[in-house]
């Protein structure tokens, strides 16, 4: 579905995120004209903390039409449609409550899209989609480096490999990135000394400059291809309460907005957004900030591609 006629309303003709085309389709091919696609992950199987998140990829595309008026966002000064193709995928379809049939589409749509060389951003659904994901990833790229945005450092072994809150156990115990590639950004839990993750917390996050910041993540990064994996309760729950495992003394939006917008020097190869619980919050700011974030990173890819001298025709 294709929307030919501009439309600045906050309320109508929303079928895709951002009033992009929306395009459901059970396998992509090369002829389909699109750089970046959209895929909704709607799933909560491995969350253990407040349900609510596989409502998320449907209320975070609703308040995405808050931000469909403007021709250019602030702060980027580009043109969006001259620059890059974007599409709505739609949700994944996968036998509800059957993680084993979960992972298994996720592979499929990844491989799918990665053969065909297309730029994917995932909407979940409860962090567990991350694993899935970068195990696809990894038959497509010899080594990875991981930005983790979280409260949490993900590496709480509970003899449960589906347990959302051990996706990053699981990924160096798979050996899908290796522990020396991986920083944590924003955590404010529990974390373990034997632990060789590169962390910064939330409260250094805050109390230093972005630049600062940047340059820690880019030691890290180094060229490898760099997947971001975004858990919304990295930010502070009084901005994002939207959330099913809330922590105080979080990120600012305003800290994680720069933070976002100066990742230039990353080679991003892949992006997810997960754990809002919009049940939890009936203003709907933690998914108008996901939608942002979102947003923020598909100009960054745009803004890369100008740089790049790449241009729709």
């Amino acid at each position: 579905m294709k929307i030919i006629q501009k439309d600045i309303s906050l309320i109508s003709n929303l079928f895709g995120f951002m009033r992009f085309p929306l395009i459901i389709k059970k396998k992509y091919s090369s002829q389909d004209v699109f750089d970046t696609i959209i895929i909704g992950i709607p799933c909560e199987i491995s969350s253990t903390g407040k349900p609510g998140s596989k409502l998320a990829p449907n209320d975070i595309r609703k308040e995405s039409i808050n931000l469909c008026w403007e021709k250019k966002k602030w702060p980027w000064n580009i043109l969006l449609k001259k620059y890059i193709k974007i599409i709505d995928g739609g949700d994944l379809i996968y036998k509800p409550g059957n993680i084993k049939n979960l992972n298994k589409k996720i592979t499929k749509i990844v491989t799918n899209l990665l053969e065909i060389k297309k730029n994917i951003i995932f909407i979940g659904g409860d962090h567990y989609i991350t694993l899935p994901i970068l195990r696809t990833y990894k038959k497509f790229y010899k080594n990875i480096s991981l930005i983790h945005f979280d409260a949490h450092t993900d590496i709480y072994y509970e003899n449960n490999p589906y347990d959302h809150g051990s996706i990053i156990y699981q990924i160096i115990k798979e050996k899908l990135v290796l522990a020396k590639n991986i920083i944590q950004i924003g955590i404010r839990t529990y974390i373990e000394k034997k632990n060789k993750i590169n962390i910064i917390n939330a409260e250094t996050v805050n109390n230093n400059s972005t630049i600062k910041i940047i340059n820690k993540i880019i030691n890290v990064t180094k060229n490898l291809p760099t997947y971001i994996t975004f858990d919304i309760d990295c930010i502070d729950p009084s901005y994002t309460p939207g959330t099913g495992t809330p922590v105080i003394g979080g990120i600012t939006i305003h800290k994680i907005l720069n933070i976002i917008r100066k990742l230039t020097k990353i080679n991003i190869i892949g992006f997810d957004i997960v754990e809002v619980s919009p049940i939890y919050d009936k203003s709907g700011i933690t998914s108008l900030t996901a939608s942002n974030i979102i947003l923020d990173l598909i100009y960054l890819q745009a803004y890369k591609n100008k740089k790049n001298g790449k241009q729709n025709r």
